[in-house]
This record gives C-alpha cells, structure tokens and sequence, in this order.
C-alpha cells in the first residue's frame, strides 16, 4: 500500500509530538510512525517515572529538615506506595491517553518499524507484518531519539547490566546496585536508590556531573555519602560477572571488587539512526545526524528542504526539553517552507524560526539539586571572554535558612564583563530548580547585568540569591 502525507515524522516521543502538533497547527497534515509507545522514552523510561521515584524521597528529607514537621516524620518511605504512584504516571505503559491527543488534534498514527527508503519515502513494517510506504508531499523529519550505551567491558554483556530503562521501571528495588557512571542517570539514580534503602555503590572514572561547575559534582557526591551511598572516583571497571549466586562481581582497575545484585549502566547514549534507512538517502546509519539551526539536514540526497532531524538524534542537547523546543522550532519552518513563506533565520523575534543552542537549562535531581544553564566559567574562559565571576552561598538568602535547617548550597553567575551581560549560571542546594528560568531568561534576553539591579527579588524567597549574587560583582558604576 502507498499513501502520500504532507509530512512524515520518525518517532513518537515528545519531540516527535511536538513537530507532528506544530505542523498540524499549521494546516498541514502529518503522520507520526512509532514502533512502541506513543510518548516515548520520556514519558515511560526516562523523564516522567525518574523524577517520581525521586519525589517521594526528597520530600521526607525536605520534612526532616524543619522542626515541627521533623517530629511529625515517624515512618520510613513506602516504596511500595512510591512504585505505585510511579505506576500511575507512566500509565501502567498504556500509551491510550497520547492516542487520544494525537485524535484529537488530527495527527495520523502508523504503528509500526518505519524507514526511509530513498527521498521522501517511509516505509513502515506494521506489527502484523504488512507494510505501507508513505510518500511526503513536503518533508520528512527524524525523531528516533537515543538509546543507551553499554561499554566494551569484558563480561559485561554476558551479566545482562541494567540500563535506565530498567532502573525506572524496577518492580522489586535490589537489596544492592552498583552504577557505572558519574552524569545525570548515574547520580540520579543513585539518589533515588540510596532513597529506597538499597545499598548504592557509584563508580565513576573522574568527577560526578563533569559537564557542570566542579562544585555541582562534589556536593552530590557528599550528599550521596549523607545517604549511605559509596562513591568511587578515578576508577574503571575491567571486568563484569554475574556469578553462580546471581551476583554481579565488577572488578576494577585498581584490582578491587565490587559486588551488588543488579548493575546499572549509565555511561552515555548513542543515536537510535542505525536502522531507520539512512544509507537510502546518503547518510551513515547509526551516526548523529548533522542539521543547520532549522533542524534542515543539509547533506541529504533528494532536492530540495525536505529532511529534518530533532531532538536527541542530531547530538545538539540530548535534552527532552530542548528537543521539544527544535520540534517547534523545526515544525514551523517546515510549514512556512510548504507554503512558500520566507524563513528569516537571521533575527530572533516572536516567531520561532531556528533553535538557539547557547543557553541549554538543565536540572539534575540529585542530592541535592543541581541546575546550570548556558557557559561554565572554564567554558566562558576557553571561549576567550572577560569572565568575571560572581559566587556566593545559598545560605545568604533568608529563604533558603528558612526553607530547611542547615541549608547548604551555592550559586554562581558567569559574567561577559565585556559586554555586561550573563552568560552561565549555576545553582546547588535544595529546590533550587525553580530558579533556573530566572537565569535562562537573563541569558537569552541578554539582559544587561546593571539592568538586573531592578529585578527585586521578593523577600524572604530564595530569589534574594540574586541580589546577592549582584553585591558580589559590586555595585553599578552609576550608583557607586
């Protein structure tokens, strides 16, 4: 069977959802092919169960932290209650409820294995093994997303390791887990873990949260340590059994052992582009695909604009948000393209045209939180600016020492002296990720650090972290 579409979106996670909506906005019609649950990984494996499992265990230590609610906290954490409020989140794996949406606005849906084979052609194996082509009118875009990596470690393989999947979709937590790994993943399931009661062993070749200011790693990894978890840094596994017992035994390079009953594996994701056609249309199959910063993929054969890449597959932000964010981005310069409207890709105005990539918001839900956007100071240096540094304890905030007993945290501001603008920012401490987007909007709307003196924080909020912040870098030369 054949049946042409205006567009053909690759994958039904939330930034193929995101693409599919936009396009159909636009008054084109649009068919998402996905192969397993309308949602994907974030919805069922990734985003939506990791942070539930960490709620339940934060919010017992947040209690703990102020007197009154402390002596009010008798218990220990339900994890049978928290699996279950887990369960509900991620729909029991039930995808019926994005169906509905995707109904409901009028996006078509091809269950099945889709891919491309030549310019504009999708083919999709259906699960009861017949197959449709569907022939794009006007575009094709790829949002297959990211599947883990599980290194070339001698025995690894064979002692069938977690992967994040697993981690999240646990029925019965393991008295014991060791996690291979020092990103995102490794700390927050770490977190998570240790929160449950299971003895939690972090093995890390450098730092915790590398891609972060150095202050990010060392407090979770003392606040791991608060939990009773084991962090090892500097070392490596070398090999990996699964014994007769059902252990895992991991020995390391420095000739110790390791020993837990599941090991999860958190050591970074690779495109899921390695069977989705790619060879038909003069790319490499199982590479990241290269896109210009309207998702366009510029190297693709066939004439014209008519292959896309968003979200984790084109290794710009493997960030569900941020791959959102290009969906949109991309589904409406593939409308405008359609119907012969100009795509100004040179300004930033209300009409998002192109995907900026300098200010990527990320929260790490760890303990305790941790929350960065834009350039670390070591980064902002490479990048040859006048950095100027502003850097100061949550604590100075009267709202963080009200919010918990003993608060501890940091917060750091990366200025471009040059031209009196913020270009990073990062947070550390208890429930600091809503203050994030105050830092996102700062560094996207270049807003002029003199102007920020006006941005009156509420008091006695944690905000007041930002007036803090300002004291630190001095006072304005008009004011002095």
């Amino acid at each position: 069977m054949e049946r042409e579409v205006d567009v053909v979106v690759l994958g039904g996670g939330p930034v193929g959802e995101n693409v599919a909506d936009r396009i159909r906005a636009g008054g084109l019609d649009v068919v998402l092919v996905e192969h397993e649950l309308v949602g994907g990984d974030c919805s069922y494996w990734a985003c939506v169960p990791s942070k539930t499992l960490l709620r339940s265990a934060a919010a017992l230590r947040a209690a703990q932290r102020v007197p009154g609610a402390a002596e009010a906290v008798t218990g220990t954490l339900d994890v049978e209650a928290v699996l279950r409020r887990r369960d509900y989140w991620v729909s029991d794996w039930d995808d019926h409820g994005a169906v509905a949406w995707l109904e409901s606005v009028g996006i078509g849906l091809e269950r099945g294995h889709g891919r491309l084979d030549g310019p504009r052609r999708v083919v999709v194996e259906r699960p009861d093994g017949t197959e449709i082509s569907l022939v794009a009118r006007h575009a094709v875009v790829v949002s297959t997303g990211s599947d883990p990596v599980v290194p070339p470690i001698a025995g690894l393989a064979e002692a069938k390791p977690w992967t994040s999947r697993d981690a999240t979709s646990v029925k019965h937590p393991p008295g014991r887990l060791a996690i291979v790994g020092g990103g995102v993943v490794a700390t927050e399931m770490a977190t998570a873990y240790a929160g449950f009661g299971t003895e939690v062993t972090v093995l890390a070749r450098s730092v915790l949260l590398g891609g972060m200011e150095p202050f990010a790693g060392e407090a979770v990894a003392a606040g791991l340590r608060g939990l009773g978890a084991s962090v090892r840094l500097g070392v490596e596994p070398t090999r990996v059994e699964r014994n007769a017992s059902g252990e895992v035994v991991i020995t390391l390079d420095d000739d110790s052992t390791v020993t837990a009953d599941e090991v999860l594996v958190a050591t970074g994701r690779r495109p899921r582009t390695g069977a989705i056609g790619l060879e038909t249309v003069g790319l490499e199959p199982g590479e990241w695909i290269d896109v210009d910063d309207t998702m366009l993929v510029t190297r693709a054969d066939g004439e014209g604009d008519w292959l896309y890449a968003t979200g984790d597959v084109n290794h710009r932000a493997l960030l569900t948000h941020q791959g959102k964010y290009q969906g949109r981005a991309a589904g409406d310069v593939i409308v405008a393209r359609a119907l012969g409207r100009p795509v100004d890709t040179s300004t930033w105005g209300a009409h998002v045209a192109t995907a900026d990539h300098s200010a990527v918001p990320q929260v790490v839900f760890a303990e305790p939180e941790c929350v960065a956007v834009g350039l670390t100071a070591a980064a902002a240096e490479a990048a040859g600016l006048d950095v100027r540094i502003a850097e100061v304890p949550m604590e100075s905030a009267t709202g963080a020492g009200i919010l918990a007993d003993g608060y501890e945290g940091r917060a750091r501001l990366v200025i471009d002296a040059g031209r009196g603008v913020v270009v990073g920012a990062a947070f550390v401490g208890q429930d600091v990720a809503e203050l994030l987007q105050a830092a996102t909007i700062a560094i996207v709307g270049e807003v002029p650090v003199d102007r920020l003196w006006h941005a009156v924080p509420a008091f006695p909020s944690m905000s007041e972290v930002w007036l803090r912040l300002l004291e630190d870098l001095g006072r304005p030369e008009a004011a002095a």
